[in-house]
């Protein structure tokens, strides 16, 4: 677990180091900063993600890598759904919204990801539950 996390602080801080651009995996793709507030902690947690525009909202994937629960960020956005992005060097308070109602959008907007970023497609495999999508808006 702290192995992950020390990845995730070196990808944050070399993010805002460099006007949200990152090497490694990463490189050349999108990569925004979602911070949330800890559902059982009230503390403010950031974690860098991968993400597609749809309609002037961000669309992230509550993958894990295809682990076969959702990672704690996602769990806090269904606590408070309010959240902070960043974007580049732009960082502003949005709203996010999990994608549940409608199976047929959360899998068209997955198909996006996969589309941007095929590793998602192994993350689907991997796991049997159904990957959540989140939108964030303004």
């Amino acid at each position: 677990m702290s192995e992950m996390l020390d990845w995730n602080q070196n990808i944050i801080k070399e993010f805002r180091e460099n006007d949200g651009k990152v090497g490694g995996p990463f490189e050349g793709g999108s990569l925004i900063l979602l911070t949330t507030i800890g559902a059982k902690s009230g503390e403010p947690r950031t974690s860098p993600l991968a993400y597609a525009e749809e309609d002037g909202k961000y669309v992230i994937a509550a993958s894990y890598a295809g682990a076969d629960k959702n990672p704690a960020w996602y769990h806090n956005i269904v606590a408070n759904p309010k959240v902070t992005i960043e974007v580049g060097t732009e960082k502003f308070e949005a709203t996010a919204t999990v994608v549940l109602e409608d199976r047929a959008e959360r899998d068209r907007l997955y198909a996006k990801m996969v589309s941007l970023m095929p590793g998602f497609a192994d993350y689907e495999k991997k796991t049997d539950r159904v990957i959540p999508i989140v939108t964030i808006s303004r």
